[in-house]
């Protein structure tokens, strides 16, 4: 018998982190088709109105992430538990991954998820739009795993906490700039 009765296989951190990107991917996704089908109740808003509250919420967003408005985020403050991943680690990848996708179960620091679960919301727009856009949300956070995870240098922390405020208003002006360029057009 070349296995023993409790006997795993070795997990590799790529994979984990593989399956862990594919749980943000169906978070995001998922997220995103909820947020559309709510998206209809918005549709009987004038075109104008809800272009105007898209606009407000970004430029909203934009000055919170700036620093010059204190606005709290309504979000579930709390982790997820770490024993989600110590009794099985691909399904808890899966999960934690899952639950990180949807962003309704950590913390959100960022103003930007917030004003883009609004423009869809208030957009009402295509199905696909919603689902890419969920998809391209869990694609970052994945994409955040993933450098992280190539990374691997001890003063990396130091270095991302530095770059954060600049590389944060730099993402809130883009993200208003686009808003207000694809709502105007």
């Amino acid at each position: 018998m070349l296995f023993s009765p409790g006997w795993r296989a070795p997990v590799r951190q790529d994979e984990v982190l593989a399956v862990f990107a594919f749980g943000l991917l169906l978070g995001g996704t998922l997220s995103a088709a909820v947020i559309w089908l709510l998206s209809g109740l918005s549709a009987p808003l004038p075109p104008s109105v809800r272009v105007g509250a898209i606009l407000a919420v970004a430029v909203l967003g934009a000055a919170r992430e700036m620093g010059l408005v204190r606005l709290p985020l309504p979000q579930n403050a709390r982790q997820i538990p770490p024993d989600v991943l110590q009794a099985h680690l691909r399904r808890g990848a899966l999960q934690f991954g899952f639950e990180l996708g949807t962003g309704v179960r950590t913390y959100v620091s960022s103003s930007a998820p917030y004003v883009l679960a609004l423009a869809l919301f208030l957009s009402h727009g295509p199905l696909r739009t919603a689902l890419l856009t969920g998809a391209a949300f869990g694609a970052g956070r994945a994409l955040s795993a993933a450098l992280t995870y190539l990374s691997r240098d001890a003063r990396r922390d130091a270095a991302i906490a530095a770059r954060m405020p600049p590389v944060r208003n730099a993402t809130a002006l883009t993200a208003l700039t686009a808003l207000a360029l694809l709502l105007l057009a």
